[in-house]
């Protein structure tokens, strides 16, 4: 049984989005034709809420949440899944100014994993900094399909995709109600829990999709690097 996944969202918990996450499951339910997602994962800037719990919305539009983080390191944006205590004590998410490296190494260790999001992004993509720095060890994957990218990003993320071997991930990066699941990830195994998310971004058994209607072509390439 598969699972289709958008990884990268924000709710209103996050400083520059105007979301609340019952919104963005109600979007999900009545347009479930045109984004046919199992889930989401909130993944808001430089925070982990540890006691946020949303067991009652779940049952309410048959829509899954799970938790992760988006961070900040000197090779752009990273999004960690699997955060726990020990990730917690490690890392002060709030630092806008994290070493990669040690961040996907760690995370690693701990039992998370960590994914660059955005890569192509200027300024704050992996991509840039590949061109003045040595590539990262230990990357599994990284966001290719991004809701939120302008012309060339995506691209460019495949570009680093068809270079390096990795895997590659969608998310919407959803700050609007209105954007979830743009962009999100179909994994061929059941899914229902974080553990079981973390488990399977290391398996590398999963494909972005993208339900942007004007960007098919733009897919099509992605599923051509990525092969």
């Amino acid at each position: 049984m598969s699972t289709t996944l958008d990884l990268h969202s924000h709710s209103d918990a996050s400083e520059d989005s105007r979301a609340p996450v019952e919104a963005y499951l109600n979007w999900i339910r009545l347009r479930r034709s045109e984004r046919p997602l199992d889930g989401i994962v909130l993944t808001e800037h430089r925070q982990y809420n540890r006691d946020a719990d949303y067991r009652a919305l779940e049952d309410k539009f048959g829509v899954m949440v799970l938790r992760a983080s988006e961070v900040e390191t000197n090779y752009g944006h990273v999004l960690v899944y699997g955060v726990n205590d020990d990730i917690l004590s490690r890392f002060d998410f709030a630092n806008i100014r994290l070493d990669a490296q040690t961040l996907i190494d760690e995370v690693e260790r701990m039992g998370g994993v960590a994914v660059p999001c955005h890569p192509g992004r200027p300024n704050i993509g992996l991509y840039e900094h590949y061109a003045a720095k040595p590539p990262l060890e230990n990357l599994i994957a990284v966001e290719v399909l991004n809701g939120g990218s302008r012309k060339g990003e995506d691209e460019r993320s495949a570009e680093l995709v068809a270079r390096f071997g990795y895997h590659a991930v969608g998310g919407s990066d959803s700050h609007l109600v209105s954007l979830i699941g743009l962009c999100a990830t179909r994994f061929a195994a059941e899914i229902r829990s974080i553990d079981d998310l973390v488990r399977e971004l290391k398996t590398g058994i999963y494909e972005p999709v993208d339900f942007r209607p004007r960007r098919k072509a733009v897919a099509h390439a992605v599923a051509e690097e990525t092969r």
